[in-house]
């Protein structure tokens, strides 16, 4: 009877390999999540990343603005100190089209006229946009009659980098460009 117990307690001994299998099982299904989660956290950092990019280059073009007034046809009336806009003089509208026009002067070098500083401007500000995937912008004027003077500056990428080109601002990646729009 002692021997029975001996040869029992030794064929408890160890794992199986049915237990080692099972083991491995789990473990890889775990490691399987984890590289998902690793994945999407990825995406959804360069997707974040994106839309900061976007956001300062989207500041960067109003502060240029800013800093030519009249480049945006902006003036003052000397006695009632009230702004006038004249969209004639207005440079700083564009289509999301790519201009063709010729290579603007360097204003840092040289001084330049508000239209050469809008021109020169525009060309380093797309310079940036084009960073971004499918990156297209546009600067559009006051709405006439409103008697206020704004531009929006609106920045278009191809968040998804799916090939899209539409240009609604939608909520649907695969038809529209992600955007950002400020009105200053």
């Amino acid at each position: 009877m002692h021997s029975a117990i001996i040869h029992t307690a030794r064929g408890q001994r160890g794992f199986t390999l049915l237990e080692v299998l099972i083991a491995l099982l789990v473990l890889s299904i775990g490691l399987l999540g984890l590289a998902a989660l690793q994945t999407v956290g990825m995406r959804s950092n360069q997707m974040a990343n994106m839309r900061t990019m976007a956001t300062q280059i989207a500041y960067d073009m109003t502060d240029r603005m800013r800093a030519n007034e009249a480049g945006m046809g902006i003036t003052v009336d000397e006695v009632s100190l009230e702004p006038n806009y004249d969209a004639d003089s207005d440079f700083y509208l564009i289509g999301t089209a790519d201009d063709a026009s010729a290579a603007p002067p360097d204003c840092d070098a040289t001084v330049c006229d508000e239209q050469q500083l809008a021109t020169y401007d525009i060309a380093r500000w797309r310079t940036e946009v084009e960073r971004l995937p499918g990156g297209k912008s546009s600067i559009t004027g006051p709405v006439a009659g409103s008697g206020v003077i704004s531009h929006t500056i609106t920045i278009f990428w191809d968040e998804e980098r799916k090939g899209v080109t539409g240009e609604n601002c939608g909520p649907d990646p695969d038809v529209d460009l992600r955007c950002i729009r400020l009105t200053i």
